[in-house]
Formats: C-alpha cells, structure tokens, sequence
C-alpha cells in the first residue's frame, strides 16, 4: 500500500512538471503589474508552442508562488467565464495616467457597467472559443465594450454598425453581406469571425496587439504613415510613441481598464455578473422563408431576446436562402424544432418579396400590392418623398396562394435603390421672336420631347412672338424663375423711371393689380 500511494505521488509530480503552459511563450503572466512590457516594433512575436517540456533531472514539486501566477494548465476547468478569459490574458499590460483615468471612469459608472456586462452574457463565450481556438489573447472578447458596449445593434455617426463596429466598406471586404434584408455586420457569428480575421491580419501587420488595435480604430494606413514619420524622425514607434487622434490615444487604455476591473474586480468596487462557461446559444437551421415573430413563438423566446441573437435580420421575415440559420438559446433550440415540425396551422411566412419592375411611388408600389402606403414606408425603410427605383426588392405581404420561398439571387443581392421624387408646377411663358421646342426647352433646362407634349406640337414646331407656352417645372426650378422674373420686372420699372421722372408710379401698381388678380 506504501508503494502505491509513493508511485501515484511521483505520478502526479511528473504531470505537473510536464504540463503546458497557458498563453503564448514569453507572454508576462496576468498577475504581473510590476511594469509594463516595453512595445514590440513591426517584428512579429515567436509563434506560440505547445510542446510538452520532460524534465530531465528529478522531479520538483511546483512552488506556489508558480502555481499562483497560472504559469501551468489547472486540472479542471472554470466553471465562471470571467476565470477562463483571466487565464487567457497575454497581452503586455500598458500602464499610464490616461488607464488610471478610464478605470476610474468605469469604477464611477457602475450601473452602466453592469448593463454591458448583462448584455455580454449573450455573446462571450463565443468569442472566447473563438479565441481560443486561434490562440489569440482572451483580452480582445472584451473589445465589444469598448466598440459597442457590446450592443450588436449600436450604429456610430460614421455608419459602423454592430457589437465590432465595421464600417460598410470594410464588412464587404471580410464578406459580411449588407443587403435589404440583412447586414451581417450585426451578426454574432460572422461579425465575430470577421472581427478576428482584421485582428489577426492587423497583428501580422504590425507584430504589436497595441498597434493592431490602435489600426483597428483608426486605420491600419494611418498606423503605418504615422510609424513611418516617427522612423523619419528618430523617434520610437511603440502605441504610446505615435502622434494619433485622441480617440484612438484613448483606444488602448480603455481595453486596458476594463481588463484591470475584470482581473480584479473588488479592487475597484465593481460587481461581475455570474457568466457560466457554457455555451449561452446554439444555432438551428432553417429550410422554409419564416417570419420572425412565429420564429420566437415556436422557440417560446421572448421577441426581444430572439432579436438580440439575430440583430442581422432588418426584416419581419427570415428568408431561408440567405440565412439558413438562426441562433436561440442553448434550451429553447430542441423546443424550436419540435414545434415547427408541429406547426399545422398555415404558412410559415406572411410576407414574400417583390422586384420593382420600373420606378414608381411608394403609393403605387402600395397600390399593387394592396398595402398601406406608411405600413410599406416603415417595413422597408424608404424616406418621404422618395420614388422606389426599376429593380429594388421590397417586403410585400404573400398570399395564401404563395407556395414558392424567395430565391438564393434575391435573398442575397436584394437591394433598395431610390431617388428623390420631383414635384412640378404647371407653368406658362410667352415664347420669344423665333423660339423652337429646342430653344425653349434648353433656356428652361426641360426634354424636348416633353415640352412638345406638353403643348402638344411636334418637337421640330417654332412659336410665334408672345405666344403662350406650357412648362411643367420642378417647384425649386419655378421657384428661381419666378425670382429671377420678378428681377427683371423691377429692372424694367427702374428703366422706364429714369425716362419719365413721376409716371412709373402708375405702372409700378399695374403689374401689383394683375398679380392680385
């Protein structure tokens, strides 16, 4: 028996000689604040390795102090979230007065902490798999609070939209689909994946995290001219070396504070929401055009719940052919499937898609589908005084008729192309000695081919003098004729003023008169 419990001690020393360490090789430890790690330059850090180390001389018992400061894989896993990002933190720590500064901003804000961190809970395991499974440091699952406040829905002043914030030109070029239906720049799944591809290539661009992020706020061209300037100059090309917008001064100390509060939350008087290391949701596929709120109804998630899970979605209706699949909770995704196979009581989608076949109005696009025009406006986003372009696809309601789901083309290209609809006023001019269709209708910037209609002549007809001619002017443009009309009257009056000393006055109420009438 002695023998037994020697050979399984000697065991259990060997596998915690041997075991891995956490974080990329040369990564300083999480509990480690005695001074910042000096800025790598543009030379990428060594690849991380994963081979075990044998101790070839005789085995040692790890010292606690090791043990403390995470340096070898634990034999169990976290059963909190906030833990497992801990144990992944491998980024150097940046320390100065502006991340004092955030951290107390945060610190003072605890209500609006506690928001996002709820919000999170809906999201971060994802990334932090993610992550971990590229070997990339746990610190970036928090980026989101700094991007969105993890609000997959939050748009900025530039039009970046979603919980990673991505530009409309920057989510084409990592493939996030941005159409009438949906922009999955607001997706979890693929504005994550896409999130972490731009870091990755930004880190092998850079080989710094705080330059990466540093061109992840600002752009990775303006990193690289602002580098190049301070080689130039002599001067150090580390995150906190570079001459850069004060948002994008603040970019990194924010990460940093936040990270700070979650390694150590108590220091600063702040609370974390329970967050279990389980997955939150699960996705489930769809194979028929859906509508949203039966979606919820079958999964049995409240509608704004289901919505935050899929914040791509931009319409009442899921269409299969370009979201072939939906995300819910980790419990409600068995439920989900074992209703819809249920459902008997009618199509799975009240609403289908129509292609415009030529401009129109929104009040004849509602008149031909037999909707109501402000119900069409709202569905599909379109402004007032807007004319719907030839070839723009728009939610209609689908009739019980309707057996055919929208097609792969148009879930996935469907586009919403306007233009401002020109309001005209019916005018009339007295055409000049030797006046053409052409001649008038180039003075008054009108298709000769409308002008000869309008008055119902041939486009190569000629007027008399004085005889009267119909123009059908946009309102600004008979606005400024009828202004610039006005000028010339008062010249002409001035004129015939300076001939005849007092008579104008009679002339001048002529033209007041006829106007009144």
């Amino acid at each position: 028996m002695k023998l037994l419990h020697i050979a399984c001690l000697a065991g259990l020393l060997w596998l915690s000689g041997c075991a891995t360490q956490v974080g990329a090789p040369g990564a300083p430890s999480t509990a480690s604040t005695d001074s910042a790690a000096p800025a790598a330059t543009a030379t990428p850090a060594p690849e991380a390795s994963h081979t075990p180390q044998i101790p070839s001389g005789p085995l040692l018992p790890i010292a606690p102090a090791r043990a403390s400061r995470l340096e070898v894989m634990p034999l169990f896993t976290p059963s909190d979230l906030w833990d497992r990002i801990r144990r992944g933190f491998a980024m150097p720590d940046l320390q100065n007065d502006l991340v004092q500064d955030r951290e107390q901003w945060y610190a003072n804000r605890p209500d609006y902490m506690q928001r996002m961190t709820e919000r999170s809970r809906k999201y971060l395991f994802h990334i932090v798999e993610e992550l971990e499974r590229r070997d990339m440091p746990t610190e970036l699952a928090l980026l989101p609070f700094i991007e969105s406040a993890f609000n997959p829905h939050a748009v900025s002043t530039a039009k970046a939209a979603g919980m990673w914030q991505f530009m409309p030109a920057t989510g084409n070029y990592f493939d996030l689909k941005q159409n009438a239906f949906r922009d999955d720049r607001r997706d979890v799944l693929a504005s994550t994946r896409a999130a972490l591809d731009y870091l990755q290539k930004l880190y092998g661009m850079f080989g710094d995290w705080h330059l990466a992020l540093a061109a992840y706020n600002w752009g990775e061209g303006s990193v690289s001219r602002a580098i190049a300037r301070n080689q130039k100059a002599g001067l150090g090309t580390s995150y906190t070396d570079l001459t850069m917008p004060g948002e994008t001064r603040l970019y990194v100390p924010k990460l940093q504070a936040v990270k700070n509060i979650v390694a150590n939350p108590e220091a600063f008087r702040s609370e974390l929401p329970l967050i279990e290391n389980h997955p939150y949701f699960q996705t489930v596929d769809i194979t028929r055009d859906i509508d949203v709120a039966l979606a919820a109804r079958l999964a049995d998630v409240d509608l704004a719940d289901f919505k935050a899970l899929n914040p791509s979605l931009d319409k009442p209706v899921i269409l299969a052919a370009g979201t072939p699949q939906i995300l819910l909770p980790w419990d409600n995704a068995k439920v989900f499937e074992r209703n819809l196979a249920a459902y008997k009581e009618g199509q799975y989608a009240s609403w289908t898609v129509w292609t415009l076949p030529s401009t129109m109005s929104t009040a004849e696009v509602a008149r031909r589908v037999g909707m109501d025009e402000t119900e069409l406006r709202t569905i599909n986003r379109i402004p007032p005084r807007m004319l719907v372009k030839a070839g723009s696809a728009l939610i209609v309601p689908r009739s019980i008729a309707t057996r055919t789901d929208v097609g792969l083309h148009v879930a996935d290209n469907g586009k919403l192309s306007l233009t401002p609809e020109v309001v005209t006023r019916r005018s009339v001019v007295r055409a000049r000695k030797g006046d053409t269709v052409a001649s008038l209708s180039k003075r008054h910037r009108v298709s000769p081919s409308n002008l000869a209609q309008w008055n119902s002549v041939k486009p190569s007809a000629s007027f008399k003098a004085g005889q009267e001619v119909v123009l059908m002017l946009p309102v600004r443009m008979q606005a400024s004729r009828d202004s610039r009309d006005s000028r010339d009257t008062k010249a002409s009056a001035g004129k015939r003023t300076a001939r005849k000393g007092s008579a104008p006055v009679k002339r001048e109420s002529k033209p007041s008169r006829k106007k009144r009438r």
